[in-house]
This record gives C-alpha cells, sequence and structure tokens, in this order.
C-alpha cells in the first residue's frame, strides 16, 4: 500500500517544502489542492508545471493527484440550470486533468460539494443529467492522458447531491469509462447507515482512491475510527492503491497530523 498526504494541511508552506518534509518522513506521495497553488490551474504556466513535477522528484516522492479542484475557482458549478455555467465547468474539468496530468498524478478527487449540490428549482433528475454531460469530456480526455477522475460520495450535511458510495457509483458507471471511478473517504463512509468495511466490499471494482481521516474530521489514529476492519476489507477486495491522509481540522500543527497519521497508518497496515 502507497501513502499519500494532502499538501493544504502545510498551511503557508512553499510546494517543495512539503515535498521534502513528507519524503523524509516516508510518504510515497503528496496530493495536491490546486488552490494553494493559483485560483485556477490555467494560471499555472506548462514551465511551472514541470518545476513542481522535476522538485518532487528531487525529493524523492510523487505526487498521486489533485483534489479540491474547484475551490476558488469561480464561476463554476457541476449541477448549474445555466447552460453557460456547466459548460465553463466542463472546459475546466478538462484543464484539471491536464494539470494533473503534467503533474505526473495520476487521480482527480472531485469533492467540491458547493460547486455540485442541487440549486432551489433543480430536480435531482435534472442535477444528474446535466452533471453527466460536464464530466463526460473530462472523463474522455483522462483515458487519453492517463488519468483516473473520481467521484467522491459526501454527507448530506456537506451536499444534498450523491451522498453514498452507492449512488457514486451508479453515477460514475453511467459514462462506462475505467478512468471514471469513486473515491472512498473514511470520514464519509462514517455518515452511511451501513458499516465502513460493508462499502468497501460492496464497491469492489468501482473505487480507485481512498482518503484516510476521521469522523471527528482529524487524520486516521486522531479519534474512534478503528481501522483494522478497514484495512482487512480493503485487502480482502484486492486494493493495492494509493491511502492518502485528509483532514480538515489543524490544531495540532502540520508535523504532528502528518507524522502522527503515517505512524498509525503503517500500525494497522502492517
Amino acid at each position: 500500500m502507497k501513502f499519500s498526504i494532502c499538501n493544504e494541511i502545510f498551511q503557508g508552506w512553499k510546494i517543495d517544502e512539503v515535498f521534502s518534509h513528507c519524503a523524509r518522513l516516508g510518504y510515497d506521495a503528496v496530493e495536491i489542492a490546486p488552490f494553494t497553488l493559483a485560483k485556477c490551474v490555467t494560471d499555472i504556466p506548462a514551465a511551472e508545471r514541470t518545476r513542481i513535477r522535476d522538485s518532487a522528484a528531487r525529493a524523492g516522492i510523487a505526487i498521486s493527484g489533485i483534489h479540491w479542484v474547484l475551490a476558488q475557482a469561480e464561476g463554476r458549478h457541476i449541477t448549474s440550470p445555466e447552460a453557460g455555467t456547466r459548460a465553463r465547468t466542463a472546459r475546466y474539468f478538462c484543464d484539471l486533468v491536464d494539470f494533473c496530468a503534467d503533474l505526473g498524478g495520476g487521480i482527480i478527487v472531485v469533492g467540491s460539494p458547493k460547486q455540485r449540490s442541487l440549486l432551489p428549482g433543480v430536480t435531482p433528475e435534472q442535477g444528474w443529467a446535466w452533471a453527466t454531460e460536464v464530466f463526460r469530456a473530462a472523463v474522455r480526455l483522462a483515458g487519453e492522458r492517463g488519468v483516473t477522475i473520481c467521484l467522491e460520495p459526501l454527507p448530506a450535511e456537506d451536499t444534498n447531491f450523491i451522498n453514498t458510495a452507492a449512488e457514486a457509483i451508479r453515477f460514475t458507471r453511467g459514462l462506462h469509462s475505467p478512468n471514471f471511478k469513486v473515491i472512498l473517504d473514511v470520514r464519509a463512509m462514517s455518515a452511511e447507515a451501513i458499516p465502513i468495511p460493508q462499502i468497501i466490499r460492496e464497491s469492489r471494482g468501482d473505487f480507485a482512491y481512498v482518503h484516510a481521516n476521521d469522523a471527528n474530521l482529524k487524520g486516521p489514529g486522531f479519534g474512534d475510527v478503528d481501522f483494522r476492519p478497514i484495512v482487512a476489507a480493503l485487502r480482502e477486495v484486492g486494493y493495492d492503491g494509493t491511502v492518502s491522509v485528509e483532514v480538515f481540522k489543524f490544531e495540532e500543527g502540520p508535523e504532528a497530523i502528518a507524522s502522527r497519521s503515517l505512524e498509525y497508518l503503517r500500525r494497522v497496515f502492517g
């Protein structure tokens, strides 16, 4: 199993410093939130993309992918009733595929709850159809560039569109592409009615990435979620990809979050 960590934990750090620090701790990869580099990936030129990719290589660490992809990218919304907004969002997802591939990353995590929630007057059926069209071109491009787009089911407290792994799987299967999958997030799965190991087993073959965190929004091992049954289920379904640390509460500080999360994951994965 490969272990990654999301770079927004390291608030105020240069991306090169994040690479070096995480490599020293023993992480295999870093997952990048584009808003920590620029408001839009289109503002990051080819030369800077190459520099970031080379910086990670020099540090001896991979870039697993990108997430929080619509944060601060204003004017984008996946289920907007406005055709122009949806078209702009569809083009931006293609830009994100190119950005991720240029960095050498393989995964794009699509959470972005505010930019996908159904607006007043939009029915679930309309949102489903519109979102499908928004993703279509990017999924096709992802296949060409060796990137997998992973849709993230999120709790109802975050969004009113696609709240369970089963819903996310039904949605991604609609585009019939091996480059459109689901990400399983421990915090999000904790909000579902069925046990996490069952969700993992029922998602066999449909998920391509895992976020490790706790229901309390902190890192793995910082709360009450026992990862041992989760690890057993991941092994049962044959998952051998990346497990990436993503947290939402940073009060312990980046050094402690990063080191203690990795120590816990190494312990439970054996």
